[in-house]
């Protein structure tokens, strides 16, 4: 597939790694050239320099009437979708736009857009806050999920040396009856997909599926007895994501927004429910100031500050004044590891969630809400099986699927359930695949 990228910042060389690792043709087009250098040094496409705004004479020399995939990713919106639209009259199949402003997510506003030409409108900060809205639902995982309106949890669960079923093969506490599915764990520095042979480690990070009735049950089974409700948020900067966060919280929570900047302030009294949110002119770094606000009164604490060293040592600060669940928005790619073995809690990463959103259109209609899993190097997706395909032949134990993906649940006529061995996936099936060590688009010949 040929994928056009203008925009070579933090999203679009990220978008470039990503495509680039899965052998499409790309062209990045960018008017700072010592940012072209940098992707084309470390990734395998094309950089074009494009002085000119726009760059019309770059998107025919990088082949706009050919693209499959049209991707607009400048820090200007305006231009992105102006972009978007052109890339469209010049042939394009497919365009994305990055905004900066939620009022383009507007219904009314999006079906405009499309009727122009434009695929898809991504507002990075939406998708941030959405992450961080599932986060705080359960207060016991550090990751959550729910996949399909609910019918499937994805869990992320770090495990303690107080877990009843640690040093335990798989086989002995999980059977091929048992609600719960264990897809992958992350130990130390490496990814496994685990066998029955395999068995749960103090400090393992772990992903588990199971179904909405057994969310519970998978808590008491993992020993996270008497976990506390999320009701009290401490955020810490009221940019946008903030704003989408206190906007979106989920009825019986509240939220203190922690702001350094007066006239920040003075415009977040407008743009939130201050009937449920607390603007505070104040530094939330400040230990002072968070215990002048009772952080230990709080459930939850949340770093959206533009500064990943900021966010780290808040949420470290935060756990030590005991907070029981952090979440820091880091947006340097090289702070990840960093940040996931200081083990500060849920890490969010925009670049990552935009990517996930993008890629789906890279692949068959019928794969859907892909999920980059950083923690573990990862990705979720869900297939639906078409009549014929090769998964519907055998039972999941006679397949040759590979070992690198784990299939974790499938959705059939609006019921959910988990897969095993004696699993015969059927022509219609949703199917909830779990990848690590080979591409998605790898996967897509066995359910087509």
């Amino acid at each position: 597939m040929k994928v056009i990228i203008v925009g070579a910042g933090a999203i679009g060389a990220h978008l470039a790694n990503l495509f680039s690792k899965i052998r499409q043709d790309i062209v990045i087009i960018d008017d700072d050239e010592e940012k072209l250098e940098h992707i084309q040094a470390n990734c395998d496409l094309m950089t074009l320099h494009a002085p000119s705004n726009p760059p019309i004479q770059a998107l025919k020399d990088a082949g706009i009437k050919h693209a499959e995939l049209f991707i607009a990713v400048t820090p200007d919106e305006n231009l992105n979708v102006n972009l978007c639209v052109l890339a469209k009259g010049m042939g394009a199949q497919q365009t994305v736009a990055k905004v900066e402003n939620a009022e383009f997510l507007d219904p009314m506003i999006v079906e405009a857009y499309r009727a122009a030409g434009i695929t898809s409108i991504i507002y990075p900060e939406n998708l941030a806050a959405l992450d961080i809205i599932n986060g705080l639902k359960l207060s016991w995982a550090r990751q959550y999920w729910e996949i399909h309106d609910g019918l499937l949890s994805l869990l992320g669960i770090k495990i303690t040396e107080h877990c009843e079923i640690l040093n335990r093969p798989f086989k002995e506490i999980l059977s091929p009856e048992s609600p719960y599915h264990a897809v992958a764990i992350k130990r130390n520095e490496m990814t496994l997909i685990p066998s029955g042979d395999d068995m749960l480690k103090s400090d393992d990070f772990v992903y588990f599926m199971t179904t909405r009735e057994h969310v519970t049950s998978l808590k008491h089974l993992i020993s996270k007895e008497n976990p506390p409700e999320v009701k009290n948020i401490i955020i810490i900067g009221g940019g946008k994501t903030a704003v989408r966060v206190a906007n979106m919280l989920p009825q019986g929570m509240k939220a203190k927004i922690f702001e350094s900047d007066p006239h920040r302030c003075e415009q977040l009294l407008d743009l939130v429910d201050t009937s449920r949110v607390i603007v505070i002119n104040a530094d939330g770094r400040s230990v002072a100031n968070l215990t002048e606000e009772n952080v230990k009164s709080a459930q939850a604490f949340i770093a959206l500050t533009g500064n990943a060293e900021a966010n780290i040592l808040a949420c470290l600060t935060a756990k030590q004044l005991g907070v029981h669940k952090t979440i820091a928005m880091i947006e340097n790619m090289d702070y990840m590891d960093i940040a996931g073995n200081m083990d500060i809690g849920v890490v969010i990463n925009k670049q990552a969630l935009t990517a996930s959103h993008i890629y789906q259109l890279l692949l068959n209609g019928d794969v859907r809400n892909i999920r980059n899993l950083l923690t573990v190097n990862a990705e979720v997706a869900e297939f639906t099986a078409r009549s014929g395909a090769r998964i519907t032949h055998r039972r999941v134990r006679d397949l040759n699927f590979p070992r690198e993906a784990e299939l974790g649940g499938l959705i059939r006529d609006g019921k959910g359930m988990l897969v095993n061995g004696d699993t015969q996936i059927m022509p219609g099936d949703t199917v909830v695949v779990f990848c690590h060590g080979t591409e998605i688009s790898n996967l897509e010949k066995h359910f087509f």
